[in-house]
């Protein structure tokens, strides 16, 4: 699948989702790009037995990975460079391997410093978990020279 550019400046489009696509960790979790919008985005990744925890379940933080890069990233569909410094995320339902989840992260008031976000998390049928996140700015992405 391709990621959507909904209305974002296409260099901030590409930038984001090639460096979602290299990021490390999003590498190891598998993570997806479906869409980009200002301060939108849409995440996904297919669970696979690497996200199982010992009792036999997906281990609830793929779900906050999941939540978190989806609100971080809804945040930078804004040009901006924040960190997060508080999420809080409830898991509601489980999602089993072969499913895909996606998580859609909403941009919802930017202040002098600080950024606040919530995130859903789920797969076609349910809800999984759903996120508030505040992020700290620290400036702005500079799209020419990779960060």
């Amino acid at each position: 699948m391709q990621p959507v550019n909904q209305g974002i400046g296409e260099e901030l489009f590409d930038y984001l989702v090639h460096s979602i696509a290299d990021t490390p960790y999003y590498m190891l979790l598998g993570v997806k790009v479906r869409l980009l919008a200002s301060g939108l985005a849409e995440l996904e990744l297919e669970v696979s037995q690497q996200h199982i925890n010992p009792m036999g379940a997906v281990h609830g933080g793929l779900y906050m990975s999941l939540a978190d890069a989806a609100m971080g990233n809804a945040i930078r569909s804004l040009g901006i460079k924040a960190v997060t410094v508080d999420c809080n995320t409830s898991m509601i339902a489980g999602a089993s391997v072969g499913e895909t989840i996606k998580a859609r992260g909403t941009l919802e008031k930017i202040g002098k410093n600080l950024v606040f976000a919530s995130a859903r998390v789920t797969t076609d049928e349910k809800l999984l978990a759903s996120a508030k996140g505040t992020f700290y700015r620290v400036g702005l992405i500079d799209i020419n020279h990779g960060s």
